[in-house]
């Protein structure tokens, strides 16, 4: 062998083990932190939970069985097995196995185009209202602040559950079944069959499993949220006149096939202005659905490049009218002629015209975003 193919063999060889030595040290697919391995020891952790008070091991040093899952607000796949939750621990509580739910993500790293199908993120103050509606017979902790913990556990994605023994060695990792949705009956109940194994002193059968769900929501991604803004600014603004005729017919919403939120406002009006960016927010989450949102100015149409100067600072890049007339009484009457006129108006409409939703006055942005996401125009993802 020469020296330029012995020098080439080298290469070979060096690039072969960094490489097998990369894949050594990443031992999840995405490789953002490591997985819990199995008979290691659990994580202490100290976090505050829903309920006001905080949690450690030590909180639940009297069950046989502590089950750890990582789950959160805003994802399909970890709402879908909300309910199962709740029935794995009110099945196990009286045979000494413990709950405890953990929130992992950081709720700033979180696009607002990811939340299409909830209506609410994973702050702190959203899991307690989530909590609170779902009735939750856990504890439900946050570690979105610094995600020191679930960097510890390293769950892959929502939901992922971590079994511990007695002894609080790791003995189960992996999904809680083998069905997502909920109406369907699973065929292999993972995480019952891992209890069951413990609760009976045997060995796990099958102590790993792959789970799928959102990913985790890394602080260090936030980059994703900047991107999200730095294209959202690049998107254009328009503002078109419409007419009363044409506004009827809008309302009708014969043709759209999409639930309609309508927002009446003016730039003269405190309260319409100031809730403007509820309505950009919503756009940004619901709009990749059949769902779109439309503002009508009753500005006067003199007024038209003051409007548009507003809806562009507010990155308003969805449908805009403004009234083609100064006769607001029109305006009125081809909107909703049960409306009286004060400013913001807001209406939910579904395809064929039904009004679900009608507001006089400020929105609460909490629930419009409910009956946004309940409606079965769109509906949530199960």
């Amino acid at each position: 062998m020469n020296k330029k193919n012995v020098f080439s063999y080298f290469i070979c060889v060096l690039l072969f083990v960094l490489a097998s030595f990369s894949f050594k040290k990443s031992p999840n697919i995405s490789g953002d932190h490591p997985t819990l391995q199995i008979g290691a020891a659990a994580p202490d952790f100290n976090l505050p939970a829903v309920d006001g008070k905080k949690y450690t091991l030590a909180s639940f040093n009297s069950a046989k069985i502590l089950v750890v899952i990582f789950s959160c607000n805003h994802c399909p796949t970890a709402q879908a097995y909300e309910d199962r939750i709740i029935k794995l621990t009110n099945d196990y509580s009286s045979k000494g196995v413990s709950v405890v739910v953990i929130m992992p993500n950081d709720p700033t790293s979180i696009r607002l185009d990811e939340l299409g199908y909830t209506d609410m993120g994973d702050t702190f103050e959203e899991m307690k209202i989530r909590a609170n509606d779902k009735h939750f017979n856990f504890p439900y902790l946050y570690d979105g602040e610094t995600e020191e913990i679930s960097k510890k556990y390293g769950p892959i994605a929502t939901p992922h559950a971590f079994v511990f023994d007695k002894e609080r060695k790791l003995r189960y990792s992996g999904r809680i079944d083998d069905v997502e949705k909920p109406s369907k009956t699973p065929t292999t109940l993972d995480l019952r069959n891992a209890i069951n194994d413990l609760l009976q002193n045997k060995e796990v059968q099958v102590n790993k499993t792959k789970v799928f769900g959102c990913s985790i929501k890394w602080a260090e991604k936030s980059d994703w949220i900047s991107k999200a803004k730095d294209d959202w600014a690049k998107e254009p603004v328009k503002l078109d006149t419409i007419s009363a005729n044409q506004l009827k017919e809008l309302i009708t919403n014969n043709n759209s096939g999409k639930l309609l939120l309508i927002n009446v406002w003016a730039t003269w009006c405190g309260p319409c202005v100031a809730e403007f960016g509820d309505f950009i927010t919503m756009n940004r989450m619901y709009r990749r659905r059949d769902f779109e949102f439309i503002s009508i100015s009753a500005d006067e149409p003199a007024k038209k490049d003051k409007a548009l100067s507003f809806l562009k600072s507010q990155q308003a890049s969805g449908t805009n009218f403004i009234f083609s007339t100064d006769d607001k009484y029109k305006l009125i009457e081809a909107i909703d002629p049960k409306w009286q006129g004060a400013l913001p108006y807001t209406l939910l409409i579904e395809p064929g015209g039904k009004v679900v939703y009608a507001k006089d006055g400020p929105i609460d942005a909490a629930e419009l975003k409910k009956a946004i996401v309940d409606n079965p125009t769109i509906g949530r993802y199960f």
